[in-house]
C-alpha cells in the first residue's frame, strides 16, 4: 500500500464571506462536484470546509478513504444527500442505518450469491435479446433512455419476477422527478427536509412522483402476497425471509416497499448511466471498439452469454471497468461521524461530515497515469495494479455498506454490452454530454445517437 503523504489539513478560503456554502449548495450537482474537485487538487488529501450548520472534510487520498468507508465504517451515517433521499427509499438498505441496516441486509444477501446470480442470466439475455432485435439500422435513438429501459426491465424481472414494461416511461419520469426533489433539498442545506413539507410545485412533483412509484410497487407486492409461490427471485425470498437472529419476524408491506423502490434505484439507474457512458466512449474509440468487437464475436457467435462466459471476455470486464472510472455512476459518498474519529492521523469531532468522491480520486494522476484517457488496456497492466492503493478505485463504495449488488451489477453491464455490440454499433454524432451529478451521474439531456447494423 503507498503511504500517504504526512497530512496537513488544509482549510478551504474564501475569496468572500459565504463562498463555500454558496458554492457547496448550488441547486447544481456539477458546480458543487466541480467545487470538490478545485479543492482536492489545489489544497491537498484533506480540506475542510467550515459551513453554518456542520463541518465538512474532503478526504481524497486511497488509505485515507479507506479510514473513513473501512476502518471506523460503523461510526459512520450516511451523509445528507441520503438523508434526504429517506423521503423517497425509505428505511430501505441504502438509507437506513445501524442495526435495522444489518437486519436488512442478512435477510438480502441470500439473494445475490453468485449461484441465484447466475440464474439471473438468462432472464437478462431475453431483455437483452428484445432490444437487440428491436434495434433498427440508421435510427435515431437517445441511448441513455434505450439502457434506463433495458435495464428496468432486467431488474424488474430477476429481482421481483415482474413484468413492468408498460410501466417503464412512468417509472423513469417518476425517478427524474424524484431525484431533482431531492437535489433541491440538498441545496437548501438544514432546511432541505422542510422542503418537502411546503405547498412548492417542486414539492407537489415529487409526491405525485413517488405516489406513481408506490402504486407500482404496491400491486406487485400485492400480487406476489395473493400468489403465494416462491419464484426464486429477490422478493420472493424476502416475502418469506425471517430474521433468525433477532425476533424471526418478517417484513410488513411498507418494509418490503423500501426494499423494492431501493433496488429498483440501484439496479436500474446505475447500470443504465454505465451502459450510456459506455457506448458514448466506444464510439469516441474506435480501436477500442474494434477489440470489443472482436471478443464479442470470438466468444458468444450467436449464443446468449452465461455468467461462466464472463471469464473468457477480460477486454469488455475493461470496457465496463474504464468507463466506471471516468464516469462512476455514484460519483461521491458522505458519512457522518456519530463519534469522535481520527481520519488521515488528524481527530474530528462527532458529527464531522466527510466526503470521499470516486469522480475525484478515480482522475487522480498519482493513480492513473493519462487520467482523462480512456484506456481498456490500464487494466491489463498488473505491476500498476499492485501498486494502486485498494481505494484507488471504488465505484461500489466499500466497508460494510459496500453495494450488495456489486457482482449482479458486473454481470449485468458485461452481459448487456456484449449481447448488444455482437451485432450492433453505436455512434454519437454531437458533442459529449453535459454532465448531471444529482443521486447518480448521467447524461444532462439524454444521449443522442445513431445504431449501425455491423
Amino acid at each position: 500500500m503507498t503511504a500517504p503523504p504526512a497530512t496537513r489539513l488544509v482549510r478551504a478560503p474564501s475569496r468572500f464571506p459565504g463562498e463555500v456554502t454558496l458554492r457547496l449548495s448550488s441547486r447544481d450537482g456539477w458546480r458543487r462536484l466541480s467545487y470538490v474537485t478545485e479543492l482536492s487538487r489545489t489544497h491537498g488529501d484533506l480540506v475542510e470546509l467550515a459551513m453554518p450548520w456542520a463541518t465538512v472534510v474532503v478526504v481524497s487520498h486511497p488509505d485515507d478513504i479507506r479510514d473513513v468507508l473501512v476502518t471506523h465504517g460503523r461510526s459512520m451515517h450516511k451523509g445528507r444527500a441520503l438523508e434526504l433521499a429517506k423521503a423517497l427509499l425509505g428505511e430501505g438498505l441504502l438509507t437506513s442505518e445501524g442495526e435495522f441496516h444489518l437486519r436488512q441486509r442478512r435477510l438480502a444477501q441470500p439473494a445475490f450469491h453468485r449461484q441465484r446470480i447466475g440464474a439471473y442470466a438468462e432472464a437478462m439475455g431475453r431483455a437483452t435479446a428484445a432490444v437487440r432485435d428491436r434495434w433498427r439500422d440508421g435510427a435515431a435513438v437517445d441511448i441513455h433512455a434505450e439502457m434506463m429501459e433495458l435495464t428496468l426491465t432486467i431488474v424488474a424481472a430477476t429481482l421481483f419476477g415482474a413484468d413492468v414494461s408498460g410501466d417503464s416511461a412512468e417509472v423513469s419520469e417518476a425517478l427524474d422527478a424524484a431525484f431533482r426533489a431531492v437535489s433541491l433539498g440538498f441545496a437548501a442545506g438544514p432546511l432541505g427536509m422542510a422542503l418537502f413539507k411546503l405547498p412548492l410545485p417542486s414539492t407537489r412533483r415529487f409526491t405525485r412522483a413517488k405516489d406513481a412509484l408506490d402504486a407500482i410497487i404496491y400491486r406487485i407486492i400485492a400480487e406476489r402476497r395473493r400468489d403465494g409461490r416462491d419464484r426464486g427471485d429477490l422478493l420472493s425470498m424476502l416475502l418469506s425471509a425471517q430474521d433468525d437472529e433477532g425476533d424471526g419476524s418478517g417484513m410488513t408491506d411498507r418494509q418490503l416497499r423500501d426494499e423494492v423502490i431501493t433496488l429498483f434505484l440501484a439496479g436500474h439507474e446505475t447500470t443504465a448511466n454505465a451502459l450510456a457512458f459506455a457506448w458514448l466512449l466506444l464510439a469516441r474509440h474506435p480501436d477500442a471498439a474494434a477489440s470489443l468487437h472482436a471478443e464479442v464475436d470470438r466468444v458468444l457467435g450467436d449464443r446468449v452469454p452465461t455468467l461462466d462466459d464472463l471469464a473468457a471476455m477480460p477486454y469488455t470486464r475493461a470496457v465496463v471497468a474504464e468507463t466506471m472510472r471516468l464516469y462512476p455512476p455514484a460519483y461521491i459518498v458522505g458519512r457522518r461521524a456519530a463519534a469522535p474519529v481520527t481520519v488521515a492521523g488528524q481527530p474530528f469531532p462527532a458529527r464531522t461530515i466527510f466526503v470521499v468522491s470516486q469522480w475525484v480520486t478515480h482522475r487522480d494522476p498519482r493513480w492513473w497515469p493519462e487520467p482523462e484517457a480512456f484506456r481498456p488496456e490500464r487494466w491489463f497492466d498488473e505491476a500498476a495494479a499492485a501498486a494502486r492503493p485498494k481505494f484507488a478505485y471504488f465505484p461500489f463504495g466499500g466497508g460494510t455498506r459496500i453495494c450488495i449488488g456489486e457482482q449482479f451489477a458486473w454481470m449485468e453491464a458485461m452481459l448487456c454490452l456484449a449481447m448488444l455490440a455482437r451485432r450492433w454499433r453505436v455512434e454519437v454524432p454531437g458533442p459529449d454530454p453535459a454532465l448531471q451529478p444529482i443521486i447518480t451521474m448521467r447524461p444532462k439531456g439524454g444521449l443522442p445517437a445513431v445504431l449501425r447494423r455491423r
